[in-house]
């Protein structure tokens, strides 16, 4: 984004209320302050560890009937929420799905698996409420 010169012009969409999902590195660019700083918390990078301890897991994900396989690739997780963002998943104290306003961050892949649950919560929630 940076490179094409597209950054700017991203970030003022997304910080005018564009429904934006952003995924893993997405969960990172939305939650630091020098990025789009739409979710209030502290993001880990990596914070399950690299490339090796990626792995996969059954979640509960608010708003979702049954478990989400969630596969995670060098995921990053969230800390220090604040007080005005809507946790949506957690593995133990790690937060890995969350919301605020016009925004849906998640550490995993959801388009990495068949279930389409998540994108349809994503349409429902954020995309029809804009149109």
């Amino acid at each position: 984004m940076v490179f094409n010169g597209l950054f700017p012009a991203i970030k003022k969409l997304v910080q005018n209320g564009l429904p934006t999902f952003g995924t893993c590195a997405g969960m990172v660019l939305l939650s630091q302050p020098e990025s789009f700083d739409m979710i209030d918390a502290t993001v880990v990078r990596n914070g399950f560890g690299r490339q090796q301890q990626s792995f996969e897991e059954d979640l509960a994900i608010q708003g979702l009937d049954g478990p989400f396989h969630a596969v995670f690739i060098r995921a990053p997780y969230l800390t220090n929420v604040g007080s005005d963002v809507k946790v949506l998943a957690k593995i133990d104290d790690q937060v890995v799905a969350a919301t605020k306003d016009n925004v849906l961050a998640t550490a995993f892949h959801p388009e990495l698996t068949p279930d389409s649950r998540l994108h349809k919560y994503f349409i429902e929630n954020f995309v029809h409420q804009t149109v």
